[in-house]
């Protein structure tokens, strides 16, 4: 069994989907990792994410988002 902390929800103001970001940490001591959640309608797409992946992704999404105007 997973105990589950939430971290972060928002909607996505075009297109309306609802992200939920958690934090997963197994009970058989393993390693902690970030659920993305991205439900769209009825539709979930679940991403368990280790955290190498998790700062390289959202290095690239920060440096994407400073390079955008306004």
């Amino acid at each position: 069994m997973a105990a589950l902390t939430p971290l972060q929800s928002f909607a996505v103001p075009l297109g309306g989907q609802a992200v939920e970001l958690q934090e997963v940490m197994h009970a058989a001591g393993g390693m902690a990792l970030l659920r993305v959640r991205i439900r769209e309608g009825k539709r979930f797409t679940v991403l368990d994410i280790d955290p190498q992946t998790a700062q390289r992704w959202g290095e690239a999404m920060a440096a994407w988002a400073r390079r955008q105007p306004g």
